[in-house]
């Protein structure tokens, strides 16, 4: 058992991390900022899950304005899920947002936690770092070749974690997630805008020919290789992914089986995004044991009874 502190634990996989650490016996003080990049009441609904349980505690909190000493007090692992999702929102004037909450957030946050004694400070980072890798599957060997402005903002904030554990031993991991999904996925990502358009009618915008490759990665095997990580004695950087990439046309299809028919809006692919991604997970299974157990279809069936749930319970 430990103390941990989750930044972004409203968030989608903030909130899946923060429930599966109190399930294992785990103290957890859940930091966010709320930000609007998405509804806040979602992430409210998120937080009425938590809040109840006696070991866990709340803060609203900024991390570039909050004095964070307080907030990371008996720490014993920091797991920073915080920042500014969404790569096609990323080019143009929203960078400066994106530097803040990706870069700068970040190093504030590691210069407050290098003067404790932790066990870990987990990173969630991204696998558009890698861009248009060309390595398929693609190992942590691959030079990072970003083609997005997020990509370039989360790896960035990989190199302060590297820069730290260098220079004065923190003990960092960054996890380079692929593609994470499941239910409370956030409303602007492909699967929830998929399920919701299976539902509805409404047609799903289809970006590029339906062919790309996605390395569809199931929340709950993320967040349980991420106390694996953080209990395990590795240090540096690895990937997680699914398993099994699989196109958007046999996602659309899979949905499609669970839903029902959907209505395809094809639209042309928005620059910066990769047109395969796909992990080379040998290192995470060998440092802390990762294996994904959930493939896509059990995946997006459960994303289907939550979202009907849901559904049910907003009349």
């Amino acid at each position: 058992m430990m103390r941990a502190v989750v930044t972004g634990a409203a968030g989608f996989i903030g909130s899946h991390l923060c429930a599966h650490l109190l399930a294992a016996g785990d103290t957890v003080v859940g930091i966010d900022a709320l930000t609007d990049y998405y509804d806040p009441a979602l992430k409210s609904r998120n937080l009425s899950e938590l809040v109840p349980h006696p070991a866990f505690i709340w803060r609203h909190a900024d991390l570039l304005e909050a004095d964070l000493g307080p907030l990371l007090d008996g720490a014993e692992v920091i797991y920073h899920l915080a920042g500014q999702p969404g790569v096609r929102p990323s080019w143009g004037p929203e960078f400066t947002r994106y530097a803040d909450r990706n870069l700068l957030a970040t190093q504030a946050l590691i210069e407050a936690a290098r003067q404790l004694r932790l066990r870990k400070f987990v990173y969630a980072s991204s696998s558009s770092v890698y861009g248009n890798a060309p390595t398929f599957l693609t190992p942590e060997t691959v030079c990072p070749r970003p083609v997005s402005p997020y990509g370039v903002t989360k790896l960035a904030a990989e190199h302060v974690c590297e820069l730290y554990r260098t220079a004065y031993g923190l003990p960092s991991v960054s996890l380079r997630l692929f593609t994470v999904y499941g239910p409370r996925q956030r409303p602007d990502m492909a699967f929830a805008r998929l399920i919701d358009a299976a539902l509805t009618g409404e047609p799903f915008p289809l970006h590029g020919d339906g062919e790309q490759t996605r390395d569809f990665t199931f929340v709950r095997d993320v967040v349980t290789a991420m106390r694996a990580a953080a209990c395990a004695g590795f240090t540096g950087v690895a990937n997680l992914g699914g398993g099994c990439p699989v196109s958007m046309k046999q996602a659309v299809a899979t949905v499609e089986q669970l839903v029902g028919p959907v209505t395809l809006e094809p639209r042309p692919g928005g620059p910066g995004e990769a047109r395969h991604t796909g992990a080379d997970i040998t290192l995470a299974a060998r440092e802390f044991g990762y294996r994904p157990r959930t493939d896509l279809y059990d995946g997006l069936a459960a994303m289907v009874r939550h979202t009907m749930a849901w559904r049910c319970l907003d009349g």
